[in-house]
């Protein structure tokens, strides 16, 4: 008899008030969880920056990168995930670990990101599915609608093909790695000085 794949799978929390804890996600077509090698990486490059942050998870999928900000006391995140399961076991996650300190919010990510936030965040994960063009396009709309903070964090997760991005000329790359199939880079948002072009009366 031929075996079923498993519906459903694990994600484990590294650090933090939740450290070791495993939590149920589902086995959906492309949902792919950031490795814990890579996760372990991104969060020794924002370590200090992650506590009493807003972040803001912008493909939720797994909830790895949401979930273990929040176990290192992130102050607030908020969760985009397009697929209802996967959403609604976030939203089971965050009761199981007794937090109130997270929204999920269902819906196509792109369509979210295009309304501006009632207010900025200091952390963003830009983790979509592969080759299927939606990291740019969230990048153009973190920068159009003002979702960032003066010195926000921007983590970005793509295939490692896409070698090129297309940023604003106010995000710094601070890191840049590569691990198999996937390249992931660490951005700064710098707010650009506006030209005082006034003349003195």
């Amino acid at each position: 008899m031929v075996k079923k794949r498993p519906s459903s799978g694990q994600v484990r929390i590294i650090s933090g008030q939740w450290r070791s804890r495993k939590l149920p996600i589902h086995d959906l077509e492309g949902l792919r969880p950031t490795t814990d090698r890579v996760r372990e990486t991104l969060f020794n490059w924002i370590a200090n920056d992650v506590r009493g942050a807003r972040v803001l998870d912008c493909f939720g999928g797994s909830g790895a990168l949401s979930l273990e900000s929040l176990s290192r006391y992130a102050a607030y995140a908020r969760v985009f995930e397009l697929q209802p399961q996967a959403a609604k076991q976030l939203v089971e996650n965050l009761a199981t670990l007794k937090c109130n300190d997270a929204d999920v919010i269902k819906g196509d990510s792109l369509k979210l990101l295009a309304n501006s936030p009632e207010k900025g965040f200091d952390i963003v994960f830009v983790d979509p599915p592969f080759r299927k063009s939606l990291a740019d396009k969230s990048i153009q709309l973190l920068a159009q609608q003002q979702w960032l903070l003066p010195d926000a964090l921007i983590y970005v997760e793509t295939e490692a093909e896409l070698t090129l991005l297309e940023v604003p000329a106010s995000w710094t790359l601070l890191k840049e790695k590569s691990a198999g199939q996937v390249i992931y880079r660490l951005y700064q948002y710098c707010p650009l000085e506006q030209d005082n072009t006034e003349e003195d009366l």
